[in-house]
């Protein structure tokens, strides 16, 4: 009878969890990636709550509290920590909506305390510095400095970088159409700059047997024939930074961060940047205006 029990709830908690991974997908239009960290962070608990042997729908408070100390005591850093917590209640504010539950256990559950950390950011010399590293005589020099002035100059996400299609590029108009979180689609305004980059490698481009289903991109491997990955643009940044001497800790996201701050340097308003960067809240913008205060202030 017990075992027939367990097996019972074991069924309903996978029903729950296709479920739960069903609503990310369609209600909340998540990414495969920020879904699949969703996923593994619920995973986290439920292994937890396994060795507690306590049911996903019976747990309380305490035992989450039990497994936000546990994250602590093996040293997840508090930021993730705070980004597993987060994860957890929305699962939990899943199961009230749907109603397997009628009140939410993490409803008082408290996050670590996280200091206020502002991102990295590049001057426009040290952008520059950057671009003028890439080898043009390499056969994936001019695409590399093409997509360098494209993600500052566009401010682009990586993401949406490494998916830019060639139908969506108005240069004509000056703008190119970008397919942001949640398949978002947003115009944003493109340099002259990245423009003149753009048609330079396009004729290289133009000589790649590109792979079926990859027709589109504007960035393709010289060698596979197939749109970047992003840990391939990151890489590349990390490599041309070390050559450029330039020792900030930066990553594609840099040249986004750094978009930003100045445009606003130079006057822009606040919502028109939050337009440009696809940004849902005007909140996580203004954390642009925090940088340029501290470029500012005296050393």
């Amino acid at each position: 009878m017990e075992i027939n029990e367990k097996k019972k709830k074991k069924e309903q908690q996978e029903v729950i969890i296709r479920k739960y991974q069903q609503y990310l997908k369609l209600e909340k239009s998540l990414s495969p990636n920020t879904l699949d960290a969703y996923l593994t962070d619920l995973y986290k608990l439920i292994n937890f709550l396994e060795q507690e042997k306590v049911g996903i729908l019976d747990v309380c408070l305490s035992d989450l509290q039990h497994f936000a100390a546990g994250l602590h005591d093996i040293g997840i850093h508090p930021r993730s920590q705070a980004r597993i917590l987060s994860g957890i209640k929305s699962f939990f504010r899943f199961l009230i909506i749907e109603d397997y539950l009628e009140a939410d256990p993490s409803e008082l559950l408290e996050g670590p305390k996280i200091g206020f950390k502002l991102p990295e950011v590049l001057t426009v010399e040290e952008i520059d510095r950057i671009i003028s590293a890439v080898d043009r005589s390499k056969t994936e020099g001019q695409r590399n400095r093409a997509i360098l002035e494209t993600l500052y100059s566009c401010g682009l996400r990586v993401s949406e970088l490494v998916t830019l299609k060639l139908s969506d590029l108005y240069f004509d108009e000056g703008f190119i159409k970008v397919e942001g979180k949640g398949s978002k689609q947003r115009l944003v305004p493109i340099s002259p700059r990245a423009i003149n980059e753009i048609k330079l490698y396009i004729p290289d481009r133009n000589q790649i047997e590109v792979k079926k289903g990859h027709e589109d991109f504007v960035f393709v491997s010289q060698r596979r024939g197939k749109g970047l990955s992003r840990i391939m643009i990151f890489h590349m940044i990390k490599e041309l930074a070390e050559k450029a001497g330039i020792t900030k800790n930066i990553s594609p996201h840099t040249f986004r961060h750094s978009f930003a701050t100045h445009l606003l340097e130079g006057g822009a308003n606040l919502r028109a940047i939050q337009c440009m960067l696809g940004h849902e809240s005007i909140a996580t913008t203004e954390i642009y205006t925090h940088i340029c205060l501290l470029y500012r202030s005296p050393s």
